[in-house]
């Protein structure tokens, strides 16, 4: 059993660690904050340019353009948004395994991944998969400049042929406590059903597979700048909850040690009381 002494040091220890994490949790709170009103902003713009890409999408003619076209599937480009840091319960694994796991059920195809943040190039690496580039987690959360960048490189995979298709995956935020790894299918661009309103009264200058040639690129860099965002809001939000559960915990070992104590404080004032009293006896 421990000693008196040794759980006066473990209890200061974890006592240490327990303000540690108090204060990780305000961080990762004012910090979700911060992303949070970044994604308040950057939902409205995806949302009316998803609305656009549905139009044309939806449009007929569309069929021979080279974001369109069909084509034998050999390689597949696979854009995976972890962090650069842990402490964040299973962001970081959940999502890297979602990634992983879609790649291994499509073996025929070869992956060629661009890891942003470096957990995920971690990850892949250990699992000897084809990380291509690694991009760093923006330091301030999410810049359109990176944005820019990855969607440029995607594009220009997809029109040179190195790839065949090219999917993006990351978090996208519910709520604090809904943060869900998501699969997205970029290129080729797909039809959809998903009519948006006053589609027939729509006109594209000067025609219709120009108008997609220069939107799709567009497209493709403000969805990775959203999902960056998006990532960011579920980290710090997996990070608060973390911590805030590593506090709770830290203060019911702090009880426990503190109950253990007084326990055996207890006894040795018991076990001192009894050496005096028989003692005394003896005497008499």
């Amino acid at each position: 059993m421990a000693s008196m002494k040794a759980i006066k040091r473990r209890k200061a220890s974890v006592t240490s660690t327990q303000h540690i994490m108090k204060a990780m949790n305000l961080v990762a709170a004012s910090k979700l904050q911060k992303a949070k009103s970044k994604l308040d902003v950057v939902r409205p713009l995806y949302s009316n340019i998803k609305n656009v890409m549905d139009g044309v999408r939806a449009s007929e003619g569309t069929e021979d353009n080279i974001f369109t076209e069909k084509r034998d599937v050999k390689n597949i480009a696979y854009v995976v948004i972890t962090s650069d840091r842990g402490l964040c319960g299973g962001y970081n694994l959940n999502v890297a395994k979602e990634a992983y796991t879609f790649m291994e059920a499509r073996p025929e195809a070869k992956e060629h991944i661009i890891a942003i943040g470096s957990k995920g190039w971690d990850f892949f690496k250990r699992r000897r998969k084809n990380v291509i580039q690694r991009f760093a987690e923006p330091a301030e959360g999410a810049m359109f400049g990176e944005a820019r960048e990855i969607g440029g490189k995607l594009v220009s995979m997809y029109k040179s042929g190195e790839v065949d298709e090219v999917y993006v995956v990351y978090t996208h935020f519910n709520s604090i406590l809904a943060h869900i790894p998501h699969i997205v299918r970029l290129l080729p661009v797909g039809s959809t059903s998903n009519m948006p309103e006053g589609h027939d009264l729509m006109t594209y200058d000067p025609d219709l597979n120009t108008f997609m040639t220069h939107a799709v690129p567009m497209y493709l860099n403000i969805f990775m700048y959203g999902a960056m965002v998006e990532s960011a809001v579920c980290e710090q939000a997996s990070r608060m909850t973390s911590m805030d559960a590593a506090a709770r915990n830290a203060s019911e070992i702090i009880d426990d040690l503190t109950l253990e104590f007084n326990r055996k404080r207890q006894g040795m004032i018991t076990q001192e009381i009894t050496e005096i009293v028989s003692g005394a006896n003896a005497l008499q």
